[in-house]
């Protein structure tokens, strides 16, 4: 693997620099190269590149965006022997503590910045003499992503689609779900989704929804700070509803006050909000399942039957 590394970064030093790391999904490893310090994301699964070009693709939207800071990717590597590597850039990060704050106000400027976008559009088309493509980053209008993402090792269906309720129960609950019949053959988790899926609309009568840049995976473990503020990384992006970002972040902790009343100041809650947040968690309960066994399965059957309450 380091001869490979050597050759697609063209470095004579390829030094391992004492920061390993690793999460569920992959291991990694910084190495000091000729052109500074970088970190290597390994993976050996079959879906490694799939996985990896999912990700590099998110980061590189979420850098254009201007907004929060994550790593800035370099390579997709694919390995002779099977699997692959993802070369980012090397930071020094500590566990998120004093930029919380900042952090709720940077991930409400990523969530506004395609509205802000439509916006910005909009006014220079209604200028005379400017026509659309002068903004930097061009608006989204539909929900999805232009890749496909993974949330932990499962590829997610970013196809687009003007629709979001249809989006999220189709090409997220449902996806899930026939995975969860495919391993498990569940039948109770069969049937309340039978019920559920047709109360879904309900949830989203009193809602607008504009496409919003997500990071995809935001728990506790994928956020951290820097010497100069937070930083967020291993995203699974698509353009989806704002709140959805705020689910997973509400079932494992992680996140103080100060994030979430800094982060509402900009992006109110709007009416049905927690009800619709169990929807959303319901997602991540459905994909700890398919990754995880059926230590998730009591919180997806417990969250499918309060919605049907």
């Amino acid at each position: 693997m380091e001869a490979k590394l050597k050759k697609e970064l063209g470095t004579t030093m390829l030094k391992p620099a004492g920061h390993a790391g690793g999460g569920c999904i992959s291991e990694g490893q910084s190495y000091d190269t000729d052109h500074g310090r970088v970190f290597v994301k390994i993976n050996h699964k079959t879906e490694a590149k799939l996985m990896f070009d999912g990700e590099m693709s998110s980061l590189e939207t979420i850098l254009k965006t201007e907004t929060v800071k994550v790593p800035k990717p370099m390579k997709v590597i694919e390995l002779d022997k099977g699997g692959c590597v993802f070369v980012m850039e090397h930071l020094d990060m500590k566990s998120l503590n004093k930029y919380s704050q900042q952090l709720g106000e940077r991930l409400a400027d990523l969530h506004l910045h395609n509205k802000r976008q439509m916006d910005k559009q909009n006014k220079e088309q209604q200028t005379v003499g400017k026509g659309a493509g002068q903004t930097e980053v061009a608006p989204v209008e539909k929900f999805g992503f232009g890749v496909n993402t993974c949330c932990g090792y499962i590829a997610q269906q970013n196809e687009w689609q003007s629709d979001w309720v249809l989006f999220y129960s189709q090409q997220r609950l449902q996806y899930q779900l026939n995975l969860v019949e495919k391993s498990y053959g569940d039948r109770e988790a069969r049937e309340l989704w039978a019920k559920l899926q047709l109360k879904i609309p309900e949830f989203f009568t009193s809602v607008e929804i504009v496409p919003s840049l997500l990071h995809g995976d935001l728990w506790g473990g994928n956020v951290a700070e820097c010497a100069d503020g937070p930083v967020i990384f291993d995203p699974a992006s698509f353009y989806g509803h704002s709140e959805f970002e705020l689910a997973i972040a509400g079932m494992f902790g992680g996140f103080n006050s100060s994030f979430y009343s800094v982060y509402h100041d900009k992006i109110p809650q709007a009416p049905g909000f927690s009800q619709r947040s169990q929807l959303y968690q319901l997602f991540h309960y459905l994909n700890h399942w398919n990754h995880f066994g059926g230590g998730y399965r009591g919180s997806s059957i417990r969250i499918m039957k309060n919605l049907l309450k």
